[in-house]
Parts: C-alpha cells; sequence; structure tokens
C-alpha cells in the first residue's frame, strides 16, 4: 500500500511541481505530577475567523483534558501534497482533516485508523447525518468523522425578483430559465448586460447532480471517469444552452468577479448557487444587499443538490492514539460541534445539535439543513483530481463555444482515464 501511495504522491508532486518538508512526531514530555501526552493536528482554514473559533474549541478540549495538549498546525498551501508526503514518510500528524473529495484514495491506502473500535453507544453514532458518515466509511469501517458540511442551495436578490414580479424564487430549472430571461438587463441599449438573471459556476463540483438527475454517472465501477455518455450530457447542456443560447447567465470572469458570491454581492446577477459559506461573507462585504435562500430548482423533476463535508481522522502511525481518539471524540462530540458551529460559521453534522441551534428554521440556513438527506457528496473515486481538472478544462471550452459539449466531454474523460491508469 505504502508503495502505491508513494508513487501516487510522486505522480501528483510532478504535476503541481510542489515540494514539501518532514516535520517531526509529537512528543511525550514527564512533568511531576503526571505526563502529559501531545499530540499533533493538521488542519486548513478558510479565514482569521475560522482559526480564531478552533483554537478556542481546542483550548476548551485541554482544559476538560489536562493531561493532553494539542499542537496546531496550519497548511493552507497544498494541503493534501504537504499530508500524503508526510504519511509516506511516517511523519503525518496524529489527527488531521480530511476531505471527503479525497477522502476514497486515503481509505483505500491503510494509512488510517478505523475509528469503530474507539466507538462507544454514548458517543451515539446514529446522530451524525447518515450521507455524510457514510462519506467516511470503506470495507464496511469508519475512517473519519465528519466535523461539519454545507450543501448547494440558491441565493436571489430579493428586490430583483421583486422588481420583476416574482414573488417567489424558481422551484424548477425550466422556471430558473425563464425567470433569467426576465431578470437579465440592458439598461443602455448596448449589448452590455449590467445584470444576468444567473451567475453560472461551470466547475465539476457543481455539475454532478446535474449530470445524476438524468441518469448519468461520474465514475464506473473500476473508478475511472464516465460522465461522456448520452444521459450524462443532459443535464450539462442545460447550463450551456441558457449561457450560449438565452445568454442569461454569466461566469465570475464574465463580470468581472472572483466568485459566485460576489457576482450576487456587486448585482451583477440576480441568482446564484453557491453553499452556506457564503451567507457571513454576504452579511460582511455587502451590508446593504437583501437577499434570501432556497433550495435548489428541481432538475427532470428531481430534487438535488452537493454536500461538501470535511472529517477528523487519525494518523495509523500515530503513537499516541487514546489521545487522539480524545481530541476527535471531543471535537465531533456534541459539546465540541455545538462550540464550533453555534456561531453559524458551519453547520453541524449531529442532528441534535443543528435541531438544538435551530438551523432547520433558520431563514438562511434551513435551505442547506433540508438539502443534505438528498444531496450528492463531492466524491468521485479514488483518483479526484484528474477527473475534475480535465472536466473543469473542456467543459468551460464547451460553454465558450470553442467545441459542442459531447466532443469536449469524450476529450476529458479519455484524458483523465489515461492519468488514472498511470496511477494505478
Amino acid at each position: 500500500m505504502k508503495e502505491k501511495l508513494l508513487r501516487f504522491v510522486l505522480l501528483a508532486l510532478l504535476i503541481s511541481f510542489t515540494l514539501v518538508g518532514c516535520y517531526p512526531s509529537p512528543l511525550v514530555s514527564n512533568t511531576a505530577d503526571s505526563t502529559i501526552v501531545t499530540i499533533k493536528l493538521s488542519n486548513w482554514t478558510a479565514n482569521p475567523v475560522e482559526q480564531k473559533l478552533l483554537k478556542q474549541v481546542l483550548t476548551d478540549f485541554e482544559t476538560q483534558h489536562p493531561n493532553i495538549k494539542v499542537k496546531q498546525e496550519v497548511i493552507n498551501d497544498q494541503y493534501m501534497d504537504v499530508i500524503k508526503t508526510r504519511l509516506v514518510g511516517e511523519a503525518a500528524a496524529d489527527v488531521f482533516y480530511l476531505d471527503v473529495f479525497e477522502a476514497p484514495f486515503l481509505m483505500s491506502q491503510g494509512v488510517l485508523e478505523p475509528l469503530d473500535s474507539y466507538i462507544t453507544p454514548e458517543f451515539a453514532l446514529e446522530d451524525f447525518e447518515e450521507t455524510l458518515l457514510d462519506s467516511f466509511k470503506y470495507n464496511n469501517q469508519i475512517f473519519g468523522l465528519p466535523k461539519d458540511y454545507s450543501t448547494l442551495a440558491l441565493f436571489y436578490n430579493k428586490k430583483a425578483l421583486n422588481n420583476a414580479g416574482f414573488a417567489n424564487p424558481p422551484i424548477s430549472w425550466e422556471e430558473l430559465r425563464s425567470y433569467s430571461k426576465q431578470l437579465t438587463i440592458d439598461r443602455n441599449q448596448d449589448k452590455r448586460i449590467d445584470q444576468y438573471g444567473f451567475g453560472e459556476t461551470p466547475e465539476l463540483a457543481r455539475q454532478v447532480y446535474k449530470i445524476k438527475a438524468f441518469g448519468g454517472k461520474i465514475i464506473d465501477g473500476n473508478d475511472y471517469a464516465a460522465f461522456a455518455s448520452e444521459s450524462s450530457l443532459q443535464g450539462l447542456q442545460l447550463v450551456i444552452d441558457q449561457y450560449l443560447k438565452d445568454r442569461t447567465s454569466a461566469q465570475k470572469s464574465d463580470v468581472g468577479t472572483n466568485s459566485g458570491s460576489e457576482m450576487l454581492g456587486q448585482e451583477k446577477v440576480a441568482m446564484v448557487i453557491e453553499g452556506n459559506w457564503a451567507i457571513p461573507f454576504l452579511k460582511e462585504t455587502f451590508p446593504k444587499l437583501e437577499f434570501a435562500t432556497a433550495e435548489l430548482p428541481t432538475l427532470n423533476d428531481k430534487k438535488g443538490t452537493m454536500v461538501f463535508t470535511v472529517a477528523y481522522v487519525m494518523n495509523k502511525q500515530s503513537q499516541h492514539k487514546k489521545a487522539a481518539w480524545e481530541l476527535i471524540s471531543y471535537l465531533t462530540g456534541k459539546q465540541g460541534m455545538s462550540k464550533w458551529t453555534g456561531t453559524g460559521i458551519a453547520l453541524p453534522t449531529r442532528k441534535s445539535i443543528a435541531k438544538e441551534l435551530g438551523y432547520g428554521e433558520d431563514l438562511l440556513r434551513s435551505a442547506f439543513v433540508a438539502g443534505v438527506g438528498y444531496a450528492t457528496p463531492w466524491q468521485i473515486g479514488k483518483y479526484p483530481a484528474a477527473i475534475m481538472n480535465n472536466f473543469d478544462n473542456q467543459f468551460v471550452s464547451a460553454m465558450l463555444g470553442q467545441q459542442p459539449l459531447p466532443q469536449a466531454m469524450q476529450k476529458a474523460e479519455m484524458s483523465a482515464n489515461r492519468l488514472i491508469k498511470a496511477m494505478e
């Protein structure tokens, strides 16, 4: 397994031109009264607010566990390359973040500690959202416990919809396209669009549920790319048609912004699909914007969305597994999770905490909570980067009209599978 992981890491490093170093393992120090175990936690952080909150939660943990100290390491650059390299060198942290996107490969490599033997009935495993927990299972074993999540929801400018005569957001993709036509505005009649009806993000992470709505799939049973089938193309073609034929949707680059949230905040678009993370961003950056959220419009008469989640996992080579489990069980237990998600920075993976915090009734967050039961996890097999990168490049090309969608997806699929074969 280590040889396969090493081969995979070397290829990934060649692709990304990334060089990373190794760090020493955690230490055990003796004091006059007891032995203090120091364990290492590796993670990334999206912003200073998130980092400050995690430090507070870790401080609370140390207060309640005086014999355990946590050495936190933030890795924001090439996180997974660093983690994989350290796992090969047996220098990875005791506990670390693992994105659902990367989980299948690492779970298959024998480098993570199965958590089943540590979990007791009191931990209330059944309290976790099943879709999220299942994403970190492999060969009927649990390798990670999800710390938080976000689904995708429709964000819309309330004023823009009201001005166009819409009392409610669209509930189907057909309605979304119809709304978009009326919400696309060229105020000066100079062919320069002042406001598009919809902001599109043409990444695979936002398109998987559209592919599945028509019976398509991303990978086959052997983890090879399989998104170029006729059924897979039906949902994708709707995106292309709205962009090229209707001309009522825009990408962030079309309107000079950096994200879908910014497109909505700057009122370049009236509607956009984003995650829970967009709520604090919009409130802080665009305080005058009146926005609301809703569940995603149905596709092919089916509800669908994506779910993104991250788990705490344990390094199988950890010398302090008991202490590592104490940390994981606290952070994903009811007390730790309540503190972590209580500010609204993320959504809790435990149903009881979501109920306690009232997120199911929250005007802005209820759409995200409602979607987790039918969401598709952002997980596309053991070789996700090869699939994602090739899809994204070719799909954008099709959106721009540079080649037909079927041709673009065939190219992407063949290229991805060549890379996957080289990594096996």
